[in-house]
């Protein structure tokens, strides 16, 4: 069914109690502010990505030599591997302290084998090592920021209902507070179940083990270790 942002912009004026839905009607500066509001509460789950039930995978070539790759709108990471003749191999995420503080040779190009990312403006910053020495395919399973909503857009086609009801009842409370109006108990309550439902219910979370070896170092970066392979097992 289709559900417009135009539609979710005045159901959230009519909940809020701005626009009463049998007297009024919302205006063009209203569609306009609404759609403003509304892009500022999708801007800002990129800082509490928990807010985003969506996982992203996304495909990208290595350069040759290459560290750091820039992923637009690239908000968390999950897992990064690589596919050499057909078969994918997996990469070790390693803390910040580790990778940019730990003893490295700087020229050799190899087989990746750990990974890190930084947010930075409009994205991240995804490092590698060691460089890449031929042209791999990338893939990153992520979260990756929601795009801006423009008005008349359909939003049935991009995302699920419920999280549009979320956006309405967070919408109308975000009208409540510019126009210094009280919440309505029922937006609120709305508001806080639908909160609750994403961020504990629609992210899958791994809980699996991973057993490693006491005889097996966990740190530091050596030349058998990267002419053994370690960590290059297919899935």
């Amino acid at each position: 069914m289709v559900y417009t942002t135009t539609q979710l912009i005045t159901s959230a004026f009519n909940a809020s109690g701005v626009v009463s839905k049998e007297f009024a009607t919302v205006t063009g500066e209203q569609l306009s502010d609404g759609l403003t509001w509304l892009n500022n509460i999708i801007s800002e789950k990129t800082v509490d990505n928990s807010m985003i039930p969506y996982e992203t995978t996304y495909n990208f070539n290595a350069v040759i030599g290459q560290e750091i790759y820039f992923i637009a709108n690239l908000i968390s990471v999950d897992t990064l591997t690589f596919f050499l003749n057909s078969i994918r191999y997996s990469m070790q995420f390693t803390k910040r302290n580790q990778y940019f503080g730990s003893n490295r040779a700087t020229n050799i190009n190899s087989l990746p084998f750990v990974w890190y990312f930084e947010r930075v403006y409009g994205g991240a910053n995804l490092y590698i090592y060691f460089n890449p020495s031929q042209t791999f395919a990338m893939e990153i399973h992520g979260v990756f920021r929601l795009p801006d909503a423009v008005l008349g857009q359909d939003l049935s086609l991009t995302l699920d209902e419920f999280y549009t009801t979320y956006l309405h009842f967070a919408l109308a409370q975000r009208i409540c507070f510019e126009y210094s109006y009280d919440v309505p108990q029922g937006v609120q309550q709305g508001l806080g179940k639908y909160e609750a439902f994403i961020n504990k219910k629609s992210k899958v979370i791994d809980l699996s083990m991973k057993k490693s070896s006491t005889l097996q170092p966990i740190t530091g970066v050596s030349y058998e270790w990267a002419n053994l392979g370690r960590g290059f097992m297919p899935y």
